[in-house]
């Protein structure tokens, strides 16, 4: 399912030409990508204190289409491709109207708290998958950086959906 995000380009976004500088657009996938997994229930900072594990960026492939320009309202769309171990790929794009402006894939993987690659726990991976998660089960609150026996993820690391961080 796409998740979509509305937001507008500010003075700030763009260039002396008055489109959107070339790397804004990486700016307004991050804020998609972030609220896509917040949609998804997870608080990705609870998941870093008590799992360790982080997101980060490994590779973008970006095509610039066409621009965007001041006080545009464009909507960025995100969609899950592939979601395996470690590894989490998206299909980014940015629209206004029904104007594709920017595509991207991006390919994001998991890191745990010694800065390597780490296999997302079960509960992770079934949310960002779209599928529900029952917190209850998740077991009593751990201390930072550990993860359960099986890849349960401790209580505490979904947020509410809804939820203003």
């Amino acid at each position: 399912m796409t998740h979509r995000l509305t937001c507008r380009v500010y003075y700030e976004d763009t260039d002396l030409a008055g489109i959107v500088y070339y790397a804004n657009y990486l700016k307004f996938i991050e804020r998609g990508r972030s609220e896509w997994v917040r949609e998804r229930g997870l608080d990705q900072g609870r998941l870093r204190d008590r799992s360790g594990i982080v997101f980060a960026v490994r590779r973008v492939v970006a095509d610039y289409l066409a621009p965007a320009r001041f006080d545009d309202l464009i909507e960025v769309r995100t969609d899950l491709r592939e979601l395996g171990g470690a590894r989490i790929v998206l299909d980014q794009s940015v629209w206004r109207g029904a104007q594709r402006l920017f595509a991207a894939e991006v390919t994001l993987v998991a890191l745990g708290p010694d800065g390597r690659a780490h296999r997302l726990p079960g509960a992770v991976r079934q949310a960002l998958a779209g599928g529900a998660q029952d917190v209850s089960s998740f077991g009593p609150s751990h201390r930072p950086n550990e993860v359960q026996a099986g890849g349960q993820v401790p209580r505490g690391l979904f947020a509410p959906r809804g939820d203003v961080m």
